[in-house]
């Protein structure tokens, strides 16, 4: 495959993720599939936007740069007879230009991913915020101890069902970062070999099989 293709490939795959990211943290403003009377009663992590600016925004546009890559064929880069040396150096610079710029935006989608994962691993080793024993909202759980023992799920009062919300939610936004990341870093060394080696080393385009 193509270096280009293989962005390409990527690309459409952060697409989808980008949006589950987005549509979780959306979720979680609704604790337990409701609306909360008072913003300050909502979990902390939840305002950092793990899901909507880690892994939605700033992966929309690596993504798009990925898929952008799709005009560009092996005549370029090759030198196919038709093409003429003049348009074979011009394409293959251009080439290699995009593979660099879109390693740039792997790297930011890298870190955005990374960003929304953390912050993830955070909330669900904190616990939700809620209403607790006391009458007074706060953070009932320490260093993830619910995590093992769901009777201490009943330590929340309200809202109904915002331990197993949030858990789902923010493990949904830790899968989603951990597979964004090691896509990003895929594309980070498929970026850099084609702006190193081109995309006709990686081809068979140069064959005459045409462009991939």
């Amino acid at each position: 495959m193509c270096t280009g293709g293989c962005a390409r490939c990527l690309g459409g795959t952060l697409i989808p993720l980008a949006f589950f990211g987005f549509l979780a943290n959306i979720l979680l403003f609704f604790p337990g599939g409701k609306v909360i009377d008072d913003n300050d009663h909502l979990s902390q992590e939840i305002w950092f936007f793990g899901g909507i600016l880690g892994s939605g925004v700033l992966m929309i546009f690596p993504a798009l740069v990925f898929l952008g890559l799709k005009n560009n064929d092996c005549c370029g880069c090759c030198g196919n007879e038709g093409c003429g040396k003049r348009f074979a150096v011009i394409g293959g610079s251009h080439y290699v230009a995009q593979m660099f710029t879109s390693t740039i935006f792997a790297v930011v989608g890298f870190l955005g991913a990374g960003y929304s994962f953390i912050i993830s691993a955070i909330s669900i080793n904190k616990g939700p915020k809620c209403l607790m024993a006391n009458s007074t909202w706060g953070y009932p759980f320490h260093d993830g101890d619910y995590l093992n023992d769901e009777a201490l799920w009943n330590k929340c009062r309200e809202p109904l069902n915002v331990v197993p919300w949030n858990l789902t939610l923010f493990s949904i936004l830790l899968v989603v970062g951990g597979i964004q990341m090691v896509l990003c870093a895929i594309q980070v060394v498929n970026g850099l070999l084609g702006t190193l080696c081109g995309d006709c080393q990686c081809c068979g385009c140069c064959g005459g099989d045409g462009p991939v």
